[in-house]
Protein backbone atom coordinates (compact mmCIF):
# COMPACT_ATOMS: atom_id res chain seq x y z
CA UNK A 1 0.00 0.00 0.00
CA UNK A 2 1.00 3.87 -0.10
CA UNK A 3 3.26 4.92 2.30
CA UNK A 4 4.94 8.19 3.41
CA UNK A 5 8.36 8.15 5.30
CA UNK A 6 10.52 11.23 6.01
CA UNK A 7 14.31 10.81 5.46
CA UNK A 8 16.72 13.81 5.83
CA UNK A 9 18.08 12.76 2.24
CA UNK A 10 19.13 15.64 0.58
CA UNK A 11 19.73 19.87 0.86
CA UNK A 12 18.73 21.94 -1.40
CA UNK A 13 19.42 26.17 -2.12
CA UNK A 14 16.53 28.56 -2.56
CA UNK A 15 16.84 31.22 -4.00
CA UNK A 16 17.58 33.21 -1.19
CA UNK A 17 20.66 30.96 -0.08
CA UNK A 18 18.48 29.48 3.14
CA UNK A 19 18.88 25.97 2.63
CA UNK A 20 15.92 23.97 3.05
CA UNK A 21 16.94 20.23 4.05
CA UNK A 22 15.41 17.03 3.63
CA UNK A 23 13.27 14.94 1.55
CA UNK A 24 10.30 12.83 2.36
CA UNK A 25 9.59 9.73 0.47
CA UNK A 26 6.82 9.24 -1.17
CA UNK A 27 5.41 6.12 -2.76
CA UNK A 28 2.11 4.48 -4.47
CA UNK A 29 1.42 1.53 -6.19
CA UNK A 30 0.43 0.51 -9.58
CA UNK A 31 -2.68 -2.10 -9.72
CA UNK A 32 -3.09 -4.95 -11.24
CA UNK A 33 -1.12 -5.67 -14.98
CA UNK A 34 -0.60 -2.89 -17.36
CA UNK A 35 -1.77 -2.63 -20.86
CA UNK A 36 1.06 -1.34 -22.44
CA UNK A 37 0.33 -2.91 -26.49
CA UNK A 38 -1.34 -0.03 -27.21
CA UNK A 39 -2.76 0.62 -30.90
CA UNK A 40 -1.43 4.12 -32.19
CA UNK A 41 -4.24 6.79 -32.70
CA UNK A 42 -6.98 6.44 -35.01
CA UNK A 43 -7.22 9.78 -36.53
CA UNK A 44 -5.05 12.67 -37.32
CA UNK A 45 -5.10 15.66 -34.94
CA UNK A 46 -3.09 17.32 -32.45
CA UNK A 47 -2.92 15.83 -28.72
CA UNK A 48 -4.13 17.69 -25.56
CA UNK A 49 -0.99 16.81 -23.22
CA UNK A 50 -1.43 19.36 -20.10
CA UNK A 51 -3.78 21.99 -18.80
CA UNK A 52 -5.60 24.29 -21.86
CA UNK A 53 -3.55 22.31 -23.95
CA UNK A 54 -0.60 22.44 -26.20
CA UNK A 55 -0.29 26.14 -26.20
CA UNK A 56 -1.51 26.36 -22.85
CA UNK A 57 -3.55 28.68 -23.93
CA UNK A 58 -7.24 26.82 -24.85
CA UNK A 59 -6.63 27.47 -27.94
CA UNK A 60 -7.04 24.07 -30.68
CA UNK A 61 -5.26 24.30 -34.08
CA UNK A 62 -7.20 20.85 -35.14
CA UNK A 63 -9.33 21.26 -38.37
CA UNK A 64 -11.36 18.18 -38.95
CA UNK A 65 -14.28 19.31 -36.74
CA UNK A 66 -17.86 19.85 -37.17
CA UNK A 67 -18.81 23.35 -37.60
CA UNK A 68 -22.81 22.96 -37.14
CA UNK A 69 -24.26 20.34 -34.52
CA UNK A 70 -26.75 17.75 -36.14
CA UNK A 71 -29.75 17.67 -34.48
CA UNK A 72 -29.56 16.04 -31.13
CA UNK A 73 -26.13 17.24 -30.73
CA UNK A 74 -23.31 15.31 -30.49
CA UNK A 75 -22.70 11.28 -30.62
CA UNK A 76 -21.21 10.57 -27.03
CA UNK A 77 -18.05 7.60 -27.82
CA UNK A 78 -17.96 6.69 -24.22
CA UNK A 79 -18.30 7.52 -20.88
CA UNK A 80 -16.43 6.11 -17.27
CA UNK A 81 -17.72 6.75 -13.66
CA UNK A 82 -14.93 8.76 -11.97
CA UNK A 83 -14.53 9.54 -8.29
CA UNK A 84 -14.60 13.30 -7.30
CA UNK A 85 -11.97 15.88 -8.27
CA UNK A 86 -12.39 19.60 -10.67
CA UNK A 87 -9.06 18.66 -12.98
CA UNK A 88 -9.19 17.75 -17.11
CA UNK A 89 -7.49 14.94 -18.59
CA UNK A 90 -4.91 15.24 -20.77
CA UNK A 91 -4.45 13.57 -24.23
CA UNK A 92 -0.67 12.13 -25.39
CA UNK A 93 -1.22 9.86 -28.70
CA UNK A 94 -3.50 7.26 -27.97
CA UNK A 95 -3.67 7.39 -24.22
CA UNK A 96 -5.87 9.59 -22.14
CA UNK A 97 -5.01 10.55 -18.28
CA UNK A 98 -7.27 11.13 -15.37
CA UNK A 99 -7.17 11.98 -11.59
CA UNK A 100 -9.69 11.36 -9.18
CA UNK A 101 -10.70 10.28 -5.92
CA UNK A 102 -13.22 7.37 -5.17
CA UNK A 103 -14.47 6.98 -1.74
CA UNK A 104 -11.95 6.77 1.10
CA UNK A 105 -8.03 8.21 1.42
CA UNK A 106 -6.82 7.44 -1.99
CA UNK A 107 -6.30 9.66 -5.13
CA UNK A 108 -6.05 7.06 -8.32
CA UNK A 109 -4.50 8.59 -11.38
CA UNK A 110 -5.95 6.66 -14.32
CA UNK A 111 -4.82 5.75 -17.86
CA UNK A 112 -7.32 4.70 -20.36
CA UNK A 113 -7.16 4.56 -24.33
CA UNK A 114 -8.25 7.86 -25.52
CA UNK A 115 -10.40 6.05 -28.62
CA UNK A 116 -12.32 3.90 -26.51
CA UNK A 117 -11.75 3.98 -22.31
CA UNK A 118 -10.60 1.08 -22.30
CA UNK A 119 -8.07 0.78 -19.11
CA UNK A 120 -4.47 0.45 -19.41
CA UNK A 121 -3.19 1.12 -15.57
CA UNK A 122 -3.84 2.58 -12.85
CA UNK A 123 -1.28 3.85 -9.86
CA UNK A 124 -3.03 4.70 -6.63
CA UNK A 125 -1.88 6.98 -3.68
CA UNK A 126 -2.58 7.53 0.20
CA UNK A 127 -4.55 11.03 0.70
CA UNK A 128 -5.62 12.46 3.73
CA UNK A 129 -6.79 15.80 2.28
CA UNK A 130 -10.08 16.78 3.42
CA UNK A 131 -11.77 20.85 2.12
CA UNK A 132 -12.72 22.98 4.66
CA UNK A 133 -15.31 24.87 2.62
CA UNK A 134 -17.02 21.52 1.70
CA UNK A 135 -16.24 21.51 -1.75
CA UNK A 136 -14.91 17.96 -3.38
CA UNK A 137 -11.73 16.37 -1.83
CA UNK A 138 -10.21 15.50 -5.10
CA UNK A 139 -7.70 16.29 -7.54
CA UNK A 140 -7.64 19.81 -8.67
CA UNK A 141 -4.75 20.22 -11.17
CA UNK A 142 -4.58 18.74 -14.57
CA UNK A 143 -2.06 15.70 -15.75
CA UNK A 144 1.21 17.04 -17.52
CA UNK A 145 1.95 14.15 -20.23
CA UNK A 146 5.13 14.21 -22.08
CA UNK A 147 5.78 11.17 -24.97
CA UNK A 148 7.00 9.10 -21.98
CA UNK A 149 6.25 10.22 -18.33
CA UNK A 150 3.09 11.73 -16.50
CA UNK A 151 3.75 14.51 -13.67
CA UNK A 152 0.57 15.23 -11.54
CA UNK A 153 -0.37 17.59 -8.29
CA UNK A 154 -2.38 16.93 -5.74
CA UNK A 155 -4.12 19.20 -3.04
CA UNK A 156 -1.83 17.90 -0.81
CA UNK A 157 1.27 18.78 -2.53
CA UNK A 158 2.28 15.22 -3.31
CA UNK A 159 4.00 15.56 -6.48
CA UNK A 160 4.19 12.41 -8.98
CA UNK A 161 6.39 11.52 -11.99
CA UNK A 162 5.28 8.25 -13.52
CA UNK A 163 6.00 6.17 -16.68
CA UNK A 164 3.08 6.79 -19.18
CA UNK A 165 3.33 3.38 -20.65
CA UNK A 166 3.76 1.53 -17.36
CA UNK A 167 2.27 3.84 -14.69
CA UNK A 168 5.61 2.87 -12.79
CA UNK A 169 7.00 5.67 -10.19
CA UNK A 170 9.77 7.39 -11.28
CA UNK A 171 10.41 9.77 -8.45
CA UNK A 172 7.47 12.08 -6.01
CA UNK A 173 8.10 15.01 -4.02
CA UNK A 174 5.94 15.58 -0.98
CA UNK A 175 5.75 19.48 -1.42
CA UNK A 176 4.10 19.65 2.10
CA UNK A 177 6.46 18.21 4.14
CA UNK A 178 9.65 19.44 1.70
CA UNK A 179 8.59 22.81 1.68
CA UNK A 180 6.72 24.44 4.20
CA UNK A 181 3.15 25.28 3.20
CA UNK A 182 1.15 27.32 5.43
CA UNK A 183 -2.00 26.05 6.50
CA UNK A 184 -3.92 29.13 7.75
CA UNK A 185 -5.00 30.39 4.55
CA UNK A 186 -5.34 27.09 2.60
CA UNK A 187 -8.72 27.31 1.32
CA UNK A 188 -9.16 24.94 -1.53
CA UNK A 189 -5.99 23.06 -0.92
CA UNK A 190 -3.13 23.46 -3.66
CA UNK A 191 -4.38 23.70 -7.05
CA UNK A 192 -1.68 24.84 -9.20
CA UNK A 193 -0.85 22.34 -12.92
CA UNK A 194 2.99 22.36 -13.06
CA UNK A 195 4.71 22.93 -16.46
CA UNK A 196 7.95 22.16 -17.95
CA UNK A 197 10.28 24.56 -19.53
CA UNK A 198 12.95 22.38 -21.12
CA UNK A 199 14.40 19.76 -18.29
CA UNK A 200 12.69 21.83 -14.97
CA UNK A 201 9.26 21.00 -13.79
CA UNK A 202 7.53 24.40 -12.41
CA UNK A 203 5.26 23.70 -9.62
CA UNK A 204 3.61 27.09 -7.75
CA UNK A 205 4.44 25.01 -4.41
CA UNK A 206 3.95 27.76 -2.36
CA UNK A 207 6.37 27.13 0.52
CA UNK A 208 7.28 29.79 3.15
CA UNK A 209 9.36 31.85 3.05
CA UNK A 210 10.57 31.94 0.23
CA UNK A 211 9.73 28.83 -2.25
CA UNK A 212 6.62 29.72 -3.63
CA UNK A 213 7.89 29.25 -6.73
CA UNK A 214 10.18 25.79 -6.96
CA UNK A 215 11.56 24.72 -10.64
CA UNK A 216 12.44 20.67 -9.96
CA UNK A 217 14.77 18.29 -12.09
CA UNK A 218 11.91 16.44 -14.11
CA UNK A 219 14.15 13.28 -14.61
CA UNK A 220 15.06 13.05 -11.11
CA UNK A 221 12.90 15.07 -8.60
CA UNK A 222 15.77 16.95 -7.49
CA UNK A 223 15.33 20.83 -6.43
CA UNK A 224 17.08 23.06 -9.03
CA UNK A 225 16.03 26.43 -7.59
CA UNK A 226 13.39 27.91 -5.14
CA UNK A 227 11.80 31.81 -5.40
CA UNK A 228 8.76 34.00 -4.81
CA UNK A 229 7.90 35.04 -1.20
CA UNK A 230 8.97 37.28 1.83
CA UNK A 231 12.01 38.47 -0.52
CA UNK A 232 9.29 39.45 -3.30
CA UNK A 233 6.42 40.94 -1.37
CA UNK A 234 7.39 41.95 2.01
CA UNK A 235 7.18 45.89 1.90
CA UNK A 236 5.90 46.16 -1.77
CA UNK A 237 3.44 48.91 -2.44
CA UNK A 238 -0.21 47.47 -2.14
CA UNK A 239 -1.87 51.14 -3.06
CA UNK A 240 -3.64 50.51 0.07
CA UNK A 241 -5.00 53.69 2.20
CA UNK A 242 -4.83 51.76 6.00
CA UNK A 243 -1.50 50.01 5.04
CA UNK A 244 0.17 50.47 1.97
CA UNK A 245 3.13 48.42 2.39
CA UNK A 246 2.78 45.07 3.33
CA UNK A 247 4.13 43.44 5.86
CA UNK A 248 4.57 40.01 5.96
CA UNK A 249 3.63 37.41 8.43
CA UNK A 250 5.29 34.52 7.86
CA UNK A 251 2.28 32.54 7.91
CA UNK A 252 0.43 33.97 4.52
CA UNK A 253 -0.06 31.22 1.56
CA UNK A 254 1.75 31.80 -1.16
CA UNK A 255 0.88 29.00 -3.79
CA UNK A 256 -1.80 30.19 -6.27
CA UNK A 257 -4.86 28.10 -8.03
CA UNK A 258 -3.47 30.03 -11.36
CA UNK A 259 -0.87 27.63 -13.40
CA UNK A 260 2.03 29.34 -14.32
CA UNK A 261 3.04 29.86 -18.65
CA UNK A 262 6.28 30.28 -19.85
CA UNK A 263 6.44 32.88 -22.78
CA UNK A 264 9.36 34.67 -24.70
CA UNK A 265 8.92 38.36 -24.60
CA UNK A 266 11.24 40.93 -26.19
CA UNK A 267 13.57 37.75 -27.52
CA UNK A 268 13.62 37.26 -23.36
CA UNK A 269 12.46 34.47 -21.68
CA UNK A 270 9.83 34.64 -18.60
CA UNK A 271 8.03 32.06 -16.58
CA UNK A 272 4.92 34.53 -15.52
CA UNK A 273 3.32 32.81 -12.40
CA UNK A 274 0.16 34.87 -10.61
CA UNK A 275 0.70 33.56 -7.41
CA UNK A 276 -1.66 34.99 -4.30
CA UNK A 277 0.06 38.11 -3.42
CA UNK A 278 0.14 39.24 -7.17
CA UNK A 279 1.91 38.38 -10.72
CA UNK A 280 5.81 37.76 -10.72
CA UNK A 281 8.18 36.94 -13.67
CA UNK A 282 10.58 34.70 -13.14
CA UNK A 283 13.85 33.70 -15.02
CA UNK A 284 13.34 29.63 -15.55
CA UNK A 285 16.93 29.49 -16.01
CA UNK A 286 17.53 30.15 -12.01
CA UNK A 287 14.71 31.77 -10.65
CA UNK A 288 15.64 35.20 -10.23
CA UNK A 289 12.77 37.68 -10.42
CA UNK A 290 12.45 39.93 -13.62
CA UNK A 291 9.51 42.23 -12.24
CA UNK A 292 6.63 41.63 -10.02
CA UNK A 293 2.81 43.80 -9.65
CA UNK A 294 0.63 43.38 -7.00
CA UNK A 295 -2.81 41.94 -7.55
CA UNK A 296 -4.75 40.76 -4.70
CA UNK A 297 -8.23 40.73 -3.70
CA UNK A 298 -8.96 42.70 -0.49
CA UNK A 299 -11.09 40.26 0.67
CA UNK A 300 -9.15 37.85 2.97
CA UNK A 301 -10.76 35.01 1.60
CA UNK A 302 -9.59 35.23 -2.08
CA UNK A 303 -7.95 33.58 -5.14
CA UNK A 304 -6.08 33.91 -8.15
CA UNK A 305 -6.73 30.86 -10.22
CA UNK A 306 -7.11 31.86 -14.05
CA UNK A 307 -3.26 31.91 -16.02
CA UNK A 308 -2.08 35.03 -17.10
CA UNK A 309 -3.04 35.75 -21.20
CA UNK A 310 -0.05 36.88 -23.15
CA UNK A 311 -0.44 38.84 -26.53
CA UNK A 312 3.04 39.88 -28.00
CA UNK A 313 4.83 41.98 -24.86
CA UNK A 314 1.40 42.35 -23.19
CA UNK A 315 0.14 40.60 -20.32
CA UNK A 316 -3.54 40.34 -19.03
CA UNK A 317 -4.12 39.39 -15.44
CA UNK A 318 -8.15 38.67 -14.40
CA UNK A 319 -9.47 37.76 -10.96
CA UNK A 320 -12.67 37.25 -9.09
CA UNK A 321 -13.50 38.81 -5.70
CA UNK A 322 -13.84 42.21 -6.58
CA UNK A 323 -10.25 42.05 -7.83
CA UNK A 324 -10.95 42.83 -11.87
CA UNK A 325 -8.53 42.88 -14.10
CA UNK A 326 -5.03 44.27 -15.58
CA UNK A 327 -2.91 44.65 -18.69
CA UNK A 328 0.77 45.45 -18.66
CA UNK A 329 2.92 46.02 -21.49
CA UNK A 330 6.36 44.88 -20.80
CA UNK A 331 9.11 47.06 -21.79
CA UNK A 332 12.26 45.74 -24.10
CA UNK A 333 14.61 45.81 -21.20
CA UNK A 334 12.30 42.36 -19.77
CA UNK A 335 12.33 44.33 -16.25
CA UNK A 336 9.97 47.10 -16.29
CA UNK A 337 6.44 47.39 -17.44
CA UNK A 338 3.84 49.57 -17.55
CA UNK A 339 -0.26 49.43 -16.76
CA UNK A 340 -1.66 50.31 -20.14
CA UNK A 341 -4.95 50.28 -18.04
CA UNK A 342 -6.73 48.41 -14.84
CA UNK A 343 -10.41 48.04 -13.98
CA UNK A 344 -12.14 46.26 -10.91
CA UNK A 345 -15.32 45.77 -13.01
CA UNK A 346 -14.86 44.56 -16.75
CA UNK A 347 -13.81 40.78 -16.66
CA UNK A 348 -13.63 39.16 -13.33
CA UNK A 349 -12.46 35.86 -13.95
CA UNK A 350 -12.80 32.73 -11.26
CA UNK A 351 -11.18 30.57 -12.72
CA UNK A 352 -11.91 29.98 -16.16
CA UNK A 353 -8.91 31.65 -18.54
CA UNK A 354 -9.51 34.41 -21.09
CA UNK A 355 -9.04 33.65 -24.49
CA UNK A 356 -7.47 36.43 -26.61
CA UNK A 357 -8.26 36.30 -30.51
CA UNK A 358 -7.21 39.11 -32.81
CA UNK A 359 -7.89 42.45 -30.12
CA UNK A 360 -10.22 41.55 -28.19
CA UNK A 361 -10.79 39.51 -24.91
CA UNK A 362 -13.00 36.71 -24.57
CA UNK A 363 -13.81 35.40 -20.43
CA UNK A 364 -16.13 34.39 -18.02
CA UNK A 365 -16.78 37.04 -15.66
CA UNK A 366 -18.12 36.05 -11.84
CA UNK A 367 -17.41 35.06 -8.35
CA UNK A 368 -20.76 33.22 -8.56
CA UNK A 369 -22.77 30.98 -10.62
CA UNK A 370 -25.91 33.71 -11.00
CA UNK A 371 -23.03 36.62 -11.77
CA UNK A 372 -21.73 34.44 -14.29
CA UNK A 373 -21.22 36.11 -17.66
CA UNK A 374 -19.63 35.78 -21.11
CA UNK A 375 -17.54 38.61 -21.85
CA UNK A 376 -15.87 40.18 -24.76
CA UNK A 377 -13.55 43.09 -23.79
CA UNK A 378 -11.64 45.43 -26.22
CA UNK A 379 -7.65 44.95 -25.68
CA UNK A 380 -6.80 48.26 -25.74
CA UNK A 381 -9.14 50.00 -23.72
CA UNK A 382 -11.06 47.25 -21.53
CA UNK A 383 -14.17 48.66 -22.24
CA UNK A 384 -16.80 45.75 -22.34
CA UNK A 385 -18.42 45.27 -26.13
CA UNK A 386 -21.17 42.61 -24.76
CA UNK A 387 -21.97 40.09 -22.48
CA UNK A 388 -24.05 37.20 -21.76
CA UNK A 389 -26.06 34.69 -19.51
CA UNK A 390 -26.37 32.30 -22.17
CA UNK A 391 -29.58 32.68 -22.29
CA UNK A 392 -31.89 35.38 -23.71
CA UNK A 393 -35.23 34.26 -22.73
CA UNK A 394 -37.60 35.11 -19.68
CA UNK A 395 -36.08 33.18 -17.30
CA UNK A 396 -39.28 33.45 -14.81
CA UNK A 397 -41.56 31.03 -17.37
CA UNK A 398 -38.59 28.26 -16.13
CA UNK A 399 -39.37 25.26 -13.78
CA UNK A 400 -36.95 23.51 -12.40
CA UNK A 401 -37.12 19.38 -10.71
CA UNK A 402 -36.16 19.51 -7.46
CA UNK A 403 -35.66 15.92 -7.94
CA UNK A 404 -33.81 15.62 -11.11
CA UNK A 405 -32.54 19.43 -11.71
CA UNK A 406 -34.63 19.15 -14.96
CA UNK A 407 -35.06 22.35 -16.45
CA UNK A 408 -38.36 22.67 -18.59
CA UNK A 409 -39.98 25.61 -20.30
CA UNK A 410 -43.42 27.16 -20.92
CA UNK A 411 -44.47 24.95 -22.23
CA UNK A 412 -43.15 21.91 -20.26
CA UNK A 413 -40.13 21.06 -22.85
CA UNK A 414 -37.05 20.06 -21.04
CA UNK A 415 -33.78 22.11 -21.82
CA UNK A 416 -30.34 22.40 -21.30
CA UNK A 417 -29.67 24.38 -18.13
CA UNK A 418 -30.31 28.23 -19.74
CA UNK A 419 -27.29 30.34 -17.86
CA UNK A 420 -23.56 29.28 -18.70
CA UNK A 421 -22.96 30.44 -15.24
CA UNK A 422 -19.43 30.28 -14.66
CA UNK A 423 -17.90 28.41 -17.07
CA UNK A 424 -15.29 27.36 -19.49
CA UNK A 425 -14.27 27.14 -23.30
CA UNK A 426 -11.72 26.64 -25.26
CA UNK A 427 -11.63 27.91 -29.51
CA UNK A 428 -11.35 25.70 -32.49
CA UNK A 429 -11.16 27.94 -35.55
CA UNK A 430 -13.23 30.34 -35.62
CA UNK A 431 -15.93 29.21 -32.31
CA UNK A 432 -15.84 28.74 -29.32
CA UNK A 433 -16.76 25.33 -27.45
CA UNK A 434 -18.54 26.18 -24.08
CA UNK A 435 -19.19 23.75 -21.30
CA UNK A 436 -21.23 25.61 -18.58
CA UNK A 437 -21.12 24.70 -14.93
CA UNK A 438 -24.01 22.87 -15.02
CA UNK A 439 -23.59 20.58 -17.91
CA UNK A 440 -24.67 22.58 -20.94
CA UNK A 441 -22.26 22.10 -24.04
CA UNK A 442 -22.58 24.79 -26.61
CA UNK A 443 -20.96 26.32 -29.94
CA UNK A 444 -20.54 29.60 -30.24
CA UNK A 445 -18.62 31.97 -33.53
CA UNK A 446 -16.07 33.86 -32.38
CA UNK A 447 -17.45 37.50 -32.65
CA UNK A 448 -16.23 40.92 -31.27
CA UNK A 449 -19.94 42.79 -31.88
CA UNK A 450 -21.94 40.13 -29.94
CA UNK A 451 -22.69 36.36 -28.37
CA UNK A 452 -23.51 34.30 -31.66
CA UNK A 453 -24.59 30.96 -30.24
CA UNK A 454 -24.85 27.86 -32.73
CA UNK A 455 -25.62 25.13 -30.98
CA UNK A 456 -26.49 23.69 -27.47
CA UNK A 457 -26.68 20.45 -25.79
CA UNK A 458 -27.13 18.21 -22.64
CA UNK A 459 -24.48 15.53 -22.08
CA UNK A 460 -25.52 12.71 -19.64
CA UNK A 461 -23.12 12.34 -16.83
CA UNK A 462 -22.27 15.91 -17.00
CA UNK A 463 -23.74 17.95 -14.32
CA UNK A 464 -23.05 20.63 -11.85
CA UNK A 465 -20.18 21.26 -10.55
CA UNK A 466 -18.40 21.06 -14.12
CA UNK A 467 -15.54 23.12 -13.61
CA UNK A 468 -13.04 21.52 -16.01
CA UNK A 469 -12.30 23.01 -19.01
CA UNK A 470 -13.40 20.66 -22.77
CA UNK A 471 -10.96 18.95 -24.03
CA UNK A 472 -10.24 18.35 -27.48
CA UNK A 473 -7.76 15.53 -29.16
CA UNK A 474 -8.49 14.23 -32.72
CA UNK A 475 -11.74 14.85 -33.24
CA UNK A 476 -12.95 14.15 -29.91
CA UNK A 477 -13.93 15.89 -26.90
CA UNK A 478 -13.54 15.02 -23.41
CA UNK A 479 -15.53 16.40 -20.67
CA UNK A 480 -15.15 15.27 -16.77
CA UNK A 481 -17.99 16.42 -13.81
CA UNK A 482 -17.23 14.91 -10.55
CA UNK A 483 -18.80 11.88 -11.05
CA UNK A 484 -17.91 11.27 -15.36
CA UNK A 485 -15.71 11.40 -18.11
CA UNK A 486 -17.35 11.57 -21.13
CA UNK A 487 -15.98 11.48 -24.72
CA UNK A 488 -18.31 13.24 -27.37
CA UNK A 489 -17.39 12.42 -31.36
CA UNK A 490 -17.01 16.11 -32.76
CA UNK A 491 -14.92 14.33 -35.69
CA UNK A 492 -16.50 15.85 -39.49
Amino acid sequence: MSALLWTAAEETKSADSKPTTGRATLTGEVSGKPITDVPPPDRKGEDWPCFLGTLGTGVSKETNWLKSWPEGGLTTAWSKRLGTGYSAPSVMGNRLVVVHRPRGNEDIIDCLRADNGDPLWQFKYATEYEDRYAYNNGPRCTPLLTKTRVFTFNPEGKLFCLDLVTGKQIWARDCGQDFRIPDDENFFGVGCTPILEGNLLIVLVGGQPNSGVVAFNAETGDTVWQSVGKKTWDGVDTGGSIKPKYEWTGTESLYSYSSPIAATIHGKRHVLCLMRQGLVSLDPTDGSENFKFWFRPKERESVNAARPVVIGDKIFLSAAYKAGSALLQVEPSGKNYSVPWQDARNMLNHWSTTIHVNGYLYGFSGRHENEGELRCLDLKTGDVLWQTTGYEGDLTKLTQSPVTGEIKDGDGKTIPFPLLGRGSKIQIGDRFLILGERGTLALAKVNSEKYEELGRMSVAGIKYPAWAAPVLSRGRVYLRSETHLVCLDLAE
